[in-house]
């Protein structure tokens, strides 16, 4: 069996970091791919470090007929078993490759984000093409949002999104961000490490860590992450005079200790497909406060695995949030339950279950 991941981002996010775990996986069972990504991308750059096959294309916008051409090229000769596109632009031209130049690889895709199939001619034609042999939902939420647009809802499969558990493996107990902030060790921080995209709400985490720090002034709140909404965020944080105890750490590569540095992991998304990032929290031992968007309730059972929120609600993040703070039993016995439940989110995991569905194909 030899399978053609398709992405198309230049960037590394979540979405991103589940294809090289996907990918470095299923080298390891000793299944054959490649990976076609963009020319220049952190993608390609890692995964020609792991020794996995990289093929790359130059990538001129959203959407163009280069990469649908790309795939017609790697297929001739040898067609793929399967092709098996990661994002919405993927998806588009591994259809115009079926479509248009006549390739006959079965197509999988996966969809990670919590809103509807556009109901467009293009949006519905190209998740219904005959090409697409399955769709898989990174949540039971993304599954049942995406339903409605399919045809045949048989081709729907949920397989949630997986983390390296080994990470956090080690723990030496020390808190990276005390040090580096130059905080007293016993200061609390509550942080989000997540991209800062709108569909984040940032503002809602600044609104929380304002309500609480106007009850406890000790209390600190880091947000780890670069986007587009920076300057936004920034400018929210300095007009509600909170740079004081509110810190931008920018992007971070070493999410164990910085994650292992918190008393609470809060996020305060709208939407989001799953959330790994929450599940990296689980894996540190940190309890979580967050909001029941998308795909975060099946990860964060309320009261057990964490706190959960209505979807905007500062009021209701911050006593949550306090509520932790106030408690630590009830923190360090949230964060033992979660740790139990994320033994089933290891990327092996995710990995196994995606090839399950691909050998419905090829055995």
């Amino acid at each position: 069996m030899t399978i053609l991941h398709v992405s198309t981002p230049v960037s590394w996010r979540g979405g991103e970091q589940q294809v090289a775990y996907l990918a470095t996986a299923l080298q390891a069972m000793g299944i054959n791919q490649v990976v076609l990504c963009p020319q220049g991308s952190v993608l390609a750059a890692r995964m020609m470090e792991a020794s996995i096959p990289v093929a790359t294309f130059e990538k001129r916008g959203p959407f163009d007929f280069e990469l649908a051409r790309k795939i017609f090229r790697l297929s001739k000769g040898k067609p793929f078993d399967i092709i098996h596109c990661h994002d919405s632009h993927a998806h588009s031209a591994a259809v115009v490759a079926a479509a248009h130049y006549g390739v006959k690889s079965p197509i999988i895709i996966s969809r990670r984000v919590d809103f509807p199939v556009s109901s467009n001619p293009l949006s519905r034609w190209k998740y219904n093409h005959p090409s697409i042999r399955r769709i898989i939902c990174v949540s039971k939420t993304i599954s049942d949002i995406t339903a409605p647009a399919i045809k045949d809802v048989s081709k729907l499969a949920v397989v949630h999104s997986g983390i390296d558990l080994h990470k956090y493996d080690q723990h030496s107990g020390a808190r990276k961000l005390i040090s580096e902030l130059g905080l007293n060790e016993k200061t609390k921080i509550v942080g989000n490490l997540s991209a800062l995209a709108d569909h984040k709400d940032y503002p809602t985490f600044i609104r929380t860590a304002a309500r609480v720090i106007a009850i406890d002034p000790s209390v600190h709140f880091i947000i780890a992450g670069k986007g587009k909404e920076e300057k936004r965020i920034a400018k929210m944080i300095n007009d509600l005079k909170l740079h004081a105890n509110v810190h931008m750490l920018g992007f971070r590569e070493d999410i164990v200790e910085v994650m292992q540095s918190l008393d609470i992991f809060l996020i305060t998304s709208v939407t989001e497909g799953l959330g790994t990032i929450v599940l990296e929290a689980f894996a540190a031992g940190v309890p979580v406060v967050a909001t029941r968007a998308g795909g975060i309730p099946e990860m964060v059972e309320d009261g057990v695995t964490g706190l959960l929120a209505p979807i905007g609600d500062a009021d209701a993040l911050a006593a949550a949030t306090m509520r932790i703070l106030n408690d630590p039993e009830l923190g360090k016995q949230l964060a033992n339950n979660a740790s139990q439940r994320v033994r089933e989110f290891s990327y092996q995991a995710t990995a196994e279950k995606t090839l399950m569905i691909y050998r419905t194909f090829y055995p």
